[in-house]
């Protein structure tokens, strides 16, 4: 099993401590070991405690039967989960089950709060930590997220980028098939005695085409590889674009349906003689009625 120090600062909210911190707050975790199939906690029970994965899987899923509840994420080694637990008295939102013999440390609320209180210098480094992140998300919700992130990437490229891609894009058709083969068929003409020349300068087994060839072999792999891992970080780039793109888009959704129930309730509470209730369905009025948008 990992350092359980060296889980702690893996943890982005615990990043801002010193390295005495994370050893002084990593003796107060409780180690709790779970068996394969073993339930760590449901959803909507009340928490108090964040878990970190020192050995084996835990899954994130929502409730439901196992044949029809949703997955989240599987998580292992090094990863957290419950985190929120720690700083509100909300019930969980999701259930967690250990999918191998498993090794969790516990980290509770009340060891927390007492921890910070004899510690009030790691407390600002850990708000000041939060404060970052909620930084970055405010400036992901106010800002535009969808970008063309292929025209910025190539932005950046030099000569020598732009060389590879060329050198890989040609290698991978057609034209680099016939050249090739053209080359081929022209050479050995060439050298053909009394076909050209009455001495070939390069006669069978052609071993100066066989060394040309395998230069052109030798410098071909690594300007392919260049373009293949340039493509993967485009690939990263965009799946990453993508990510944020939803993750806004599921926010305003969010807000957009909070705001339609609120707008709904207000309409119900002003309608003569009617009486206000959470679950009002409009009389005459262009927003739908369906009661999946009160879910």
């Amino acid at each position: 099993m990992k350092n359980p120090a060296d889980l702690l600062r893996s943890i982005p909210m615990f990043e801002g401590l010193d390295d005495q911190d994370v050893e002084d707050l990593a003796a107060e975790l409780v180690e709790r070991r779970y068996s394969a199939g073993q339930v760590v906690f449901e959803a909507g029970e009340a928490g108090d405690t964040m878990y970190l994965v020192a050995e084996g899987t835990v899954n994130i899923h929502l409730p439901g039967d196992p044949t029809t509840r949703v997955s989240l994420a599987d998580l292992t080694v090094g990863k957290v989960f419950g985190e929120v637990a720690l700083f509100d008295d909300k019930p969980r939102s999701a259930s967690a089950q250990a999918m191998t013999d498993t090794v969790l440390l516990e980290l509770g609320r009340t060891v927390l709060t007492s921890y910070l209180e004899r510690r009030p210098r790691a407390a600002m480094a850990i708000l000041r930590t939060m404060s970052e992140r909620l930084r970055q998300t405010n400036a992901m919700l106010s800002e535009r997220a969808a970008r063309n992130v292929i025209e910025e990437f190539e932005k950046g490229m030099g000569w020598a980028d732009r060389l590879a891609d060329r050198v890989a894009e040609l290698n991978g058709s057609w034209s680099f098939i016939l050249i090739l083969s053209g080359l081929t068929v022209g050479w050995v003409l060439i050298n053909i005695p009394g076909v050209v020349f009455s001495h070939a300068p390069d006669e069978y087994p052609y071993q100066f085409f066989n060394l040309l060839l395998a230069v052109l072999v030798a410098l071909q792999g690594p300007l392919i590889v260049m373009s293949q891992n340039r493509q993967a970080a485009k690939d990263r780039k965009e799946a990453e674009t993508d990510f944020k793109v939803n993750l806004k888009n599921e926010v305003n959704i969010e807000t957009l349906l909070k705001e339609l129930r609120e707008f709904r309730a207000l309409a119900a509470g002003r309608r003569p003689g009617a009486v206000p209730t959470g679950n009002v369905k409009p009389e005459r009025s262009g927003l739908s009625a369906n009661p999946r948008m009160d879910a």
